[in-house]
């Protein structure tokens, strides 16, 4: 049996970070990966910021080690699409419209590459471990199930958490709903039980 992981890093440093509230040692994971799951090769999809050296050296040192594969992109600024708002003035009652400045999401787009290295690895006698929430990969994990892999293991967190009294969860529901459909085959492994081996320790301030 060949087993392959393949790394959203910015779903997944995302997940930690917004719902377990820790950051990712990519070293950390890489080695429990090569070395707890027995992964033949270990493929991480990143974008690195234009001046950002110390994210560009940690990435350098990962492909450094024999069984990790890094596939980076430069991260660009995607202008959000401003709000506009119709209301009425309660001094003047006259109608108004105000424009509001919805920012910029910064993004790097590894869907493809991760996508197509899916598909070349896919085949009888091999399991996937995919790291992402996004149901964008729901269609990918499919048609690797038709090219005779034998497992896929989903790795994320598919846990809710109240923020701010509001009930937060960012696991796609297209992903919960194939775990279901397909359980002799696709599986779910929580981030969160994995913490131990891939948090990276900060400095005490």
């Amino acid at each position: 049996m060949r087993r392959y992981a393949f790394i959203d890093v910015q779903n997944t440093a995302s997940t930690t970070q917004t719902m377990l509230g820790f950051i990712i040692d990519w070293v950390k994971l890489c080695d429990f990966l090569k070395n707890k799951k027995s992964c033949s090769e270990i493929f991480l999809y990143t974008g690195i910021e234009n001046g950002d050296t110390e994210t560009a050296q940690e990435f350098d040192a990962l492909s450094k080690i024999s069984c990790c594969v890094i596939k980076s992109k430069s991260v660009f600024a995607y202008k959000n699409r401003d709000k506009i708002l119709a209301f009425k003035c309660f001094n003047c009652n006259e109608d108004n419209v105000q424009t509001i400045n919805m920012g910029y999401r910064k993004k790097s787009n590894c869907d493809v590459e991760l996508s197509v290295d899916v598909i070349e690895k896919s085949a009888p006698d091999v399991e996937l471990l995919i790291f992402t929430g996004d149901g964008d990969f729901e269609y990918l994990i499919r048609k690797a199930l038709e090219k005779g892999v034998s497992k896929v293991s989903v790795v994320s967190y598919a846990g809710k958490e109240i923020k701010a009294g509001l009930t937060v969860s960012i696991f796609s529901t297209k992903l919960r709903d194939l775990i279901t459909e397909k359980k002799d085959k696709v599986f779910y492994m929580s981030l969160k039980d994995i913490k131990a081996n891939i948090k990276k320790e900060l400095p005490i301030k």
